[in-house]
């Protein structure tokens, strides 16, 4: 047993919030590309790493799926509540804090 689940289950629990990351993370894409622009994406973007803990939480159920609606969180309350814009979003995303 993994976490009180039978291995299926889980298992059966990763894959859902698996997919689910996928679709979030897809409609996200398409939401910053249609308010920023492919081109302006690509010219714009940093190089900046994702940490270690969002590339493990892949391993767990709905973590990265959760990631992905803080992101969209972030971007709804301090930058567009705030008057910043999509593109600021994506600089701050991208870019290391230095």
């Amino acid at each position: 047993m993994i976490a009180g689940m039978y291995e299926q289950d889980f298992l059966a629990y990763v894959i859902f919030g698996l997919i689910l990351n996928f679709v979030f993370s897809i409609m996200f894409g398409v939401y910053l590309t249609k308010n920023i622009g492919m081109q302006e994406m690509i010219t714009s973007k940093g190089d900046k790493q994702q940490s270690f803990l969002v590339s493990i939480s892949l391993l767990i159920p709905f973590a990265k799926m959760l990631i992905t609606l803080y992101r969209v969180a972030i971007l709804q309350i301090y930058f567009l509540n705030k008057g910043y814009s999509h593109k600021e979003f994506w600089i701050y995303m991208t870019h290391n804090r230095d």
